[in-house]
């Protein structure tokens, strides 16, 4: 397949100022006022139909006419994509819904939804002859860039808070990062990787979350599998745990860009972001009419994915939620672990703790009829339970007395 037949990618633009960039040279934030560039496709030119990406390999790149590699032979992958979109009777009754889907991305390669953004962000930073990248993150993000950059025979480094769970920094190391821990959070780690590039004489490529253009990229393929797996049609709402927010941004760009295509018809789903009591940043700008929000001191939350004091891409977060009359919503800890293990027991499916953080904002938007009963829902669930091995607290069966197992 000709290079030109498998993007359609044009040119990168600023949101903020709306200046536009060429997008096959290395481009971080706008030069004019700091903002996130995103990618745009000449959509005119992408004549490829649903039914034809149905007859495509199940993954992420099945979507390769609105993603940025331009050339085949420079895709980093390890089959990512297309997880499932499960249906759950028996929490949606929990819930009071009759309609109810958790899209599973805890069955990723590296246990979470982060490996869509590396193997898109990776791909295009090899084809644009980067060799070493640099990143903070509070786990998930680090283990996967270090994962699929050792996969596309580069080097990254990834600066963590000392206290993000073990099984993330043990993933980022024997998978060939070069890891470096911070006594602080990801903002701190941000700093420090910022400073870092800045005063080192290699050619370091900064990777952290929005200042390249290409992650969100990645994410929004879990837009696009939302809408082909319900057989290309929107639902009523998507509940997403929040964060630096490039999940909920991505999946906003996915449906505008299938909606223009024709690929989908109607209103976008009403988006929700849900972030954790003690790091609610996007909650309050939310609720307060503001366009940015504002950082959060001394952040906490067990679920520490979506522990981001202050998001680069806040305003478009905010700016997604309006545009479609969604909302934000902010839960406990406590709700969201009673929540993980009600899932887990009604449904089989052990979630991570930002994806319990759906099921418990979903529970007090039904409760106050902002969800409908009849409306039909997604929740995102973005890693796999089993990564996060501290959070559940059960009690352990003794031994059998005398060998005797009873019944």
């Amino acid at each position: 397949m000709a290079a030109r037949d498998f993007s359609h990618l044009d040119h990168l633009e600023c949101p903020r100022c709306g200046t536009t960039y060429d997008a096959h040279v290395l481009q971080r934030l706008c030069p004019a006022d700091g903002s996130p560039l995103l990618a745009r496709y000449d959509l005119r030119a992408v004549a490829v139909r649903p039914d034809h990406i149905g007859q495509r390999a199940p993954d992420l790149w099945r979507y390769h006419e609105l993603l940025p590699v331009s050339d085949a032979d420079h895709v980093v992958s390890l089959g990512e994509g297309m997880t499932p979109l499960l249906r759950a009777p028996r929490l949606a009754e929990e819930l009071g819904l009759r309609r109810l889907f958790v899209k599973d991305d805890g069955l990723l390669p590296t246990g979470s939804f982060k490996a869509r953004g590396a193997a898109v962000g990776v791909s295009r930073a090899r084809e644009l002859g980067v060799t070493r990248m640099a990143m903070p993150t509070n786990g998930n993000a680090g283990a996967a860039w270090s994962t699929y950059a050792t996969r596309a025979g580069l080097r990254v480094t990834v600066a963590m808070p000392v206290d993000a769970p073990w099984i993330t920094r043990a993933e980022t190391v024997v998978t060939g990062g070069d890891l470096r821990l911070v006594d602080g959070l990801i903002s701190d780690a941000g700093r420090l990787i910022g400073a870092a590039v800045q005063a080192s004489t290699d050619d370091w490529f900064d990777v952290s979350t929005l200042k390249e253009p290409y992650r969100i990229e990645g994410k929004k393929t879990m837009g696009l599998e939302i809408v082909e797996q319900l057989g290309w049609r929107m639902p009523d709402v998507i509940v997403y745990p929040t964060g630096g927010g490039v999940g909920l941004i991505g999946i906003f760009k996915a449906l505008t860009e299938a909606r223009e295509l024709g690929w989908v018809e109607g209103s976008l789903p009403r988006l929700v972001a849900v972030q954790a009591s003690g790091c609610a940043p996007i909650v309050r700008a939310f609720e307060t009419g503001a366009t940015e929000s504002v950082l959060v001191p001394e952040a906490s939350t067990i679920a520490f994915g979506i522990n981001v004091p202050k998001a680069l891409g806040d305003f478009l977060v905010l700016d997604a939620l309006r545009q479609t009359q969604g909302t934000a919503i902010a839960v406990a800890d406590s709700a969201l672990l009673a929540d993980l293990q009600v899932t887990a027991r009604l449904e089989g499916m052990f979630l991570c703790p930002e994806g319990a953080a759906t099921v418990a904002a979903t529970r007090e938007l039904a409760r106050t009829g902002w969800i409908a009963t009849d409306d039909e829902v997604v929740l995102l669930n973005t890693g796999a339970g089993v990564i996060y091995p501290e959070t559940v607290q059960v009690d352990v069966p003794t031994l059998p007395k005398d060998g005797v197992l009873e019944l």
